[in-house]
């Protein structure tokens, strides 16, 4: 007499069990894979093209001068787009400090959407890397450049090609690898 079906799953069965955990697994892998990754160097659709046209006036009370398009031209210059009330932005200011001091650096900055006092504020405390500032009150100018959100950071050739784009604040790994790129862009 031949034994019940009931004692031994069939092997259909017991391979459709096994396909969600095949899945499950794959997907806890490339999560891992993903949560690895510290690089803040995105891809833009600016990359390799020219900056974008703009002139913002300056943030009046700090006495910084406002930033056009034209101020990027003619050297290697560097982007942040920084506001006062972005926490990310005050972890990030040290770098930027860093940065201006280890490359000498055009770094310039487009502060998006802070009341004028705030900015001030932020940088009489924080300190001024900047060599000069753009308030960019209504976003236009951070829609231009493809902003996702406070802080991202732009290396601009001397031609006013977009390089690279670093998103959210920089940290010591992106540092070293944007003094790097500025230092391979040297005459």
């Amino acid at each position: 007499m031949s034994e019940p079906s009931s004692s031994r799953p069939p092997l259909r069965r017991m391979l459709l069990a096994g396909i969600p955990l095949i899945i499950l697994l794959a997907l806890v892998g490339t999560f891992a894979v993903a949560l690895k990754d510290t690089s803040t160097d995105l891809p833009s659709v600016l990359i390799d093209r020219p900056a974008p046209e703009f002139e913002l006036p300056p943030i009046s009370a700090s006495g910084i001068p406002g930033l056009a398009r034209s101020d990027l031209l003619g050297r290697t210059s560097v982007v942040n787009v920084f506001a006062s009330w972005c926490i990310p932005c005050r972890d990030e200011h040290a770098f930027l400090v860093e940065l201006k001091r280890r490359t000498g650096v055009a770094l310039f900055g487009i502060n998006l959407k802070d009341e004028e006092a705030n900015a001030t504020a932020f940088l009489e405390e924080l300190g001024n890397p900047y060599d000069a500032i753009g308030a960019d009150r209504d976003g236009r100018a951070a829609i231009d450049w493809g902003v996702y959100g406070v802080p991202e950071t732009y290396l601009v050739r001397a031609d006013g090609l977009v390089m690279r784009r670093y998103v959210g604040p920089l940290n010591q790994t992106s540092l070293d690898e944007l003094v790097t790129a500025i230092d391979a862009l040297a005459p």
